[in-house]
């Protein structure tokens, strides 16, 4: 990254309540280019500016850090891709423990490429869809928060959170500005909705809203 790449970063986590460390600057700045070298290669993100990159990946992805409510918990990435938002968590909170699960083989390999240039411990990848992870008991129950950006449709999200979730656990739904819960779905699986947080992203990023689910059985 560029001086101004690296300030628009810096200013942009720092007004969404996300102060960055130069470590955690220089581990962004690896990030993105090795994000940029693979993306030439694979379809990681579909962006059109080095500025895309920085405020609708990496900022977008630092949304949840001051609503993580296990810092030092073991959380899970559904369909994490280029590894928004689970690597960008990681970087700036280095007590969690990530596991990044992801479908696609090539982007699963990109995913481990980054965890050894990034040196990030307790940070693992899973090659395999959600529903087939969901046939393998061992698995059940063993996470303290789920995340997924806009990957998934709510009732989607709420089954697969239901699955891997330990009880008192906590989902985390990246959902658009205009996003509405149905009212009761929560309760279908299990869940209550402790908060929901309208996000605004520096830099015309947009709006995000943020869905925080409680599992209560």
């Amino acid at each position: 990254m560029d001086r101004n790449l690296r300030e628009m970063l810096t200013e942009s986590a720092r007004a969404i309540h996300v102060p960055l460390t130069m470590r955690e600057v220089n581990l962004f700045d690896i990030y993105y280019k090795e994000l940029v070298f693979w993306n030439k290669k694979i379809n990681l993100v579909s962006t059109d500016t080095p500025q895309d990159i920085i405020i609708k990946h990496f900022i977008d992805s630092l949304t949840p850090v001051p609503f993580i409510p296990c810092p030092g918990g073991r959380l899970l990435d559904i369909g994490s891709g280029g590894g928004f938002p689970g690597i960008p968590l990681k970087i700036v909170m280095t007590s969690l423990q990530v596991v990044l699960l992801e479908s696609s083989r090539k982007k699963t390999s990109y995913l481990k490429h980054m965890i050894r240039c990034l040196q990030l411990s307790q940070t693992l990848v899973l090659h395999a869809r959600a529903e087939q992870v969901m046939q393998d008991a061992s698995l059940q129950a063993t996470f303290d928060m789920v995340i997924s950006r806009a990957t998934f449709k709510l009732p989607k999200l709420l089954e697969m959170a239901h699955f891997f979730l330990a009880p008192q656990g906590w989902l985390i739904a990246m959902k658009g500005p205009n996003f509405k819960e149905e009212p009761g779905l929560a309760n279908t699986w299990g869940f209550v909705c402790a908060a929901c947080h309208p996000i605004a992203i520096p830099h015309q990023g947009g709006q995000r809203k943020l869905l925080i689910f409680q599992r209560d059985i």
